[in-house]
């Protein structure tokens, strides 16, 4: 049986009750965190490292944060009842839009190595994040050279390689758009 860790006042213990009871559920729901306590439980600890709610054990997985078991019951129970329909002119229109950013991102680092100067900057760590998976996926790309050259200077770096390029197979699942 699905059983439930957190307290009902939780903002995200309610967005996974929400979707628990949409999906009519049976489940044992055990009151944790808040005044109920019990966050710092070794046994607790053991199911979430984080000690924070909510978290679910679903015979043999568990999972914690919010978002993740929204995705995991809707993945597992929601027969894709939860998942939009595929819209292939919404998925072009975010295309478009992407290159469009893209192509102010090109514009940046046309003339210089960062996207601020010389040296790596915030403005890198957060545009850049996204240029592994976006240069790593099967789609068509327009040419951005400048794009290119500054994505190849920052996959010379140790922390990026350690934190960014790192795979993301379980995300690809939805990719059939």
């Amino acid at each position: 049986m699905l059983k439930v860790w957190g307290r009902r006042s939780s903002f995200n213990v309610q967005k996974v009750m929400w979707l628990i009871g949409e999906l009519d559920l049976a489940h044992e729901h055990i009151d944790a965190g808040g005044a109920f306590g019990g966050l710092d439980a070794p046994e607790f600890l053991a199911m979430n490292p984080h000690g924070r709610v909510p978290v679910i054990r679903d015979d043999d997985a568990t999972v914690w944060e919010s978002h993740a078991i929204l995705r995991y019951l809707a993945a597992r129970r929601g027969a894709e009842r939860f998942w939009s329909q595929r819209d292939r002119p919404a998925i072009r229109a975010a295309l478009a839009r992407c290159e469009r950013h893209f192509a102010k991102l090109e514009r940046l680092v046309e003339m210089r190595p960062f996207l601020l100067g010389d040296t790596l900057s915030l403005a890198d760590i957060t545009a850049g994040t996204s240029l592994y998976r976006y240069f790593e996926l099967e789609i068509v790309r327009p040419d951005l050279p400048a794009v290119e050259r500054w994505y190849h200077r920052l996959q010379q770096r140790p922390a990026f390689r350690t934190h960014i390029m790192i795979p993301f197979g379980e995300l690809r699942g939805r990719l059939d758009y």
